[in-house]
């Protein structure tokens, strides 16, 4: 082996590790001020200070695909983030949301670990980012990033679960030949398969190309906003509006374009009026497909 490798080039003599995520390209102050948390500096760690953090995070900040649809999505760096979510009001998909998270549970003083799944099979691709948070001696599943999201942290414990107004969310370990997966299911259908190798920056750049750029990417071929509003779930797609609120029956209704790019704005995506036009075209062609 000769002497002139640089230490990179030694397995086992240094440790590798990925490029910075960047977190102090975020405003975490303004983030949580968009989200209406009260955290005073030096707040304990607690468990119910992160319940309150996810809490409020999915109550304000839509799950939307809008900007891919309109060919418009500026990244998943961090300061695009910031953009897309906090000063624009866009929404975004879990790429988005699971950094910002991140990075400001780490900034409240939490231990975080970013995590990468597959949605609904174990074949899929490892396209849906969730975070892990230590907090009261436990670790907590965190997924602010998926559509129908959890509403609390989960403990990342075999057999946990939460009501999701009248859905239970339920968290199992399982075996994907030989390596350990965290399935999470709702009402027993299989939301997303989480492992637990490390997640670096690049990962997340590449899921976003997936999930954006695919042909085949239901985010490329389908309208998705959601956001867990005051009375129930909503779920705004290209042609339907469904609300699952706790104690009733799923309300689902197939609505006009006009009616969708209002539901897109009433759940908060923020967009200009040549978008709006441009969203309605977008839509009157899917439509169609």
């Amino acid at each position: 082996m000769s002497a002139d490798r640089t230490p990179a080039e030694h397995p086992g003599t240094t440790p590798l590790t990925g490029a910075s995520w960047r977190t102090d390209l975020f405003d975490i102050p303004g983030y949580l001020r968009t989200i209406g948390l009260d955290a005073p500096a030096g707040a304990e760690p607690s468990i119910d200070l992160l319940a309150a953090l996810h809490e409020s995070h999915v109550r304000t900040l839509p799950f939307a695909n809008t900007d891919v649809l309109l060919d418009t999505h500026p990244g998943v760096a961090p300061d695009a983030v910031q953009d897309q979510l906090v000063r624009r009001g866009r929404g975004g998909y879990c790429f988005e949301h699971a950094q910002i998270f991140a990075a400001a549970a780490e900034h409240l003083g939490f231990t975080v670990r970013r995590a990468l799944g597959r949605v609904h099979s174990l074949t899929n691709t490892r396209t849906h980012m969730s975070v892990q948070v230590r907090a009261d001696g436990r670790w907590w599943l965190c997924d602010p990033g998926f559509g129908y999201s959890l509403i609390r942290p989960l403990p990342l414990e075999d057999g946990a679960t939460q009501d999701l107004g009248g859905r239970t969310a339920r968290l199992d370990r399982a075996d994907d030949d030989g390596a350990a997966v965290w399935v999470l299911s709702r009402d027993g259908a299989v939301e997303h398969c989480t492992d637990g190798l490390p997640v670096k920056p690049a990962d997340v750049r590449t899921g976003h190309f997936i999930t954006s750029r695919e042909p085949d990417s239901p985010f490329v071929n389908h309208l998705m906003v959601m956001r867990h509003m005051p009375y129930g779930h909503v779920t705004i797609t290209e042609g339907a509006r469904t609300v699952r609120c706790a104690g009733r029956p799923t309300e689902h209704s197939e609505i006009s374009v006009a009616e969708v790019v209002d539901g897109v704005r009433e759940l908060g995506v923020r967009l200009g009026d040549g978008e709006l036009e441009q969203l309605a075209a977008t839509l009157e062609v899917l439509r169609r497909d």
